[in-house]
C-alpha cells in the first residue's frame, strides 16, 4: 500500500480583520417644491377641522378639565351633554335601522340580479330587451324618484292594490323603501356581474365544452365563482354608495340614522346632531371598507404570489 500523506493542518482564522463600513451618507434635504407644499397644506387644513369638530362637540356638550382636589391625578372632566342623553340611544336605533335597510336590500337585489343578468346576456331579443329596460329605468333614474314613485304613487292605486290583496304591502314605508332600494341596487349588480362574467376567457367555455359538460354546469360551477371574485371590488363600491343613499328614506317617515337626525335637530336646533350622523356613516363606510378589504384579501389569497 502506498503511504498517503496527510495535509498539513491550516489555520482557518482569516489573518486580517475585517474592516467596518462607513455609515450610509445622511439623507439630503428635501426640498420645499411647490407640490410637497400644497401636500403639507391640505394636510395642515384637514387636521385643524378636526380639530375643530372635537372642540365643536366638546364644547357643545360642556366638557370641561377641572383641576385640584384629591387623588393620584386632581383633574376632573365635568360634562352636561343633554343631547346626547336625550337622544343618545335614538342614533343608536336609527344606527341599526340603516345597517338592516342596506342588508336587507343588497341580499334581495343579489338574488334578483341572477336572473336578470341570465336575461341581459341570452340570445333572446325579448328577454334581453326587458333586461335592458329595467336597467336602463332604474339606472337612469334618481333613487329618490324611485322611492316617491312607489310610495306616492301607490296611493293612486289603491282600489286596484286592494283588490289584489297589495295595499297592505305599498302603505307601508318600510316596504317601498326595501322595495325601491332593492329594485335600484339590482340594476347596477347586473351590469358589475354582468361585465365580470364577460371579462372571462373564452377558453373557460370551450374547455368545459370539450369535456362535455353542458353550459348551465359551466356557467354555475365554473364562471359565475370566477366572476363574483373580480366582482368584489365593486360590488363594496355599491354598497358604501347604499349606505350614504339611505339617508333619502328619511323623507317618506322612516327613523333610520338620518330620519333620527332630522327629529333631533327640529327639536333642538342644535347643530351637533348632524355632526355625529356624518361620524356614523363615516364610521359604517370605513368599518365596511376595511371588512371588505379582508375578505378580498382572504378570497383571493391564491392569486397572489
Amino acid at each position: 500500500m502506498n503511504d498517503v500523506s496527510l495535509p498539513s493542518q491550516q489555520s482557518y482564522v482569516q489573518p486580517k480583520t475585517i474592516e467596518p463600513q462607513t455609515p450610509p451618507p445622511a439623507p439630503k434635504h428635501r426640498p420645499w417644491t411647490s407640490t410637497r407644499v400644497v401636500g403639507t397644506t391640505w394636510l395642515t387644513l384637514w387636521i385643524a377641522a378636526g380639530l375643530g369638530i372635537i372642540w365643536f362637540l366638546l364644547n357643545s356638550n360642556h366638557v370641561a378639565l377641572v383641576f385640584g382636589g384629591e387623588g393620584l391625578l386632581p383633574v376632573s372632566i365635568t360634562h352636561n351633554a343633554t343631547f346626547l342623553s336625550r337622544y343618545g340611544e335614538k342614533f343608536i336605533s336609527g344606527f341599526f335601522v340603516t345597517l338592516q335597510l342596506v342588508s336587507v336590500s343588497m341580499l334581495l337585489g343579489v338574488l334578483l340580479s341572477i336572473p336578470l343578468t341570465i336575461m341581459r346576456m341570452s340570445k333572446s331579443r325579448i328577454l334581453g330587451g326587458i333586461a335592458y329596460a329595467y336597467v336602463y329605468f332604474f339606472r337612469g333614474t334618481p333613487l329618490l324618484a324611485q322611492v316617491f314613485l312607489l310610495y306616492y304613487g301607490a296611493g293612486s292605486f289603491r282600489e286596484p292594490l286592494q283588490s289584489v290583496d297589495l295595499w297592505w304591502f305599498f302603505r307601508d314605508a318600510w316596504n317601498c323603501a326595501i322595495l325601491a332600494f332593492t329594485l335600484n341596487t339590482a340594476a347596477y349588480q347586473v351590469e358589475i356581474l354582468r361585465g365580470s362574467i364577460e371579462s372571462m376567457p373564452k377558453g373557460q367555455w370551450e374547455a368545459a365544452d370539450a369535456l362535455g359538460l353542458p353550459k348551465w354546469l359551466t356557467f354555475w360551477k365554473i364562471i359565475l365563482p370566477q366572476a363574483l371574485i373580480v366582482s368584489l371590488r365593486p360590488y363594496g363600491n355599491e354598497i358604501i354608495l347604499m349606505i350614504k343613499g339611505s339617508a333619502i328614506v328619511a323623507i317618506i317617515t322612516i327613523y333610520d340614522l338620518m330620519g333620527e337626525t332630522r327629529r333631533a335637530f327640529s327639536r333642538t336646533y342644535d347643530f351637533q346632531a348632524y355632526v355625529w350622523a356624518a361620524i356614523a356613516y363615516l364610521v359604517m363606510v370605513e368599518t365596511l371598507r376595511r371588512a371588505w378589504d379582508r375578505i378580498e384579501d382572504r378570497l383571493t389569497r391564491h392569486l397572489k404570489r
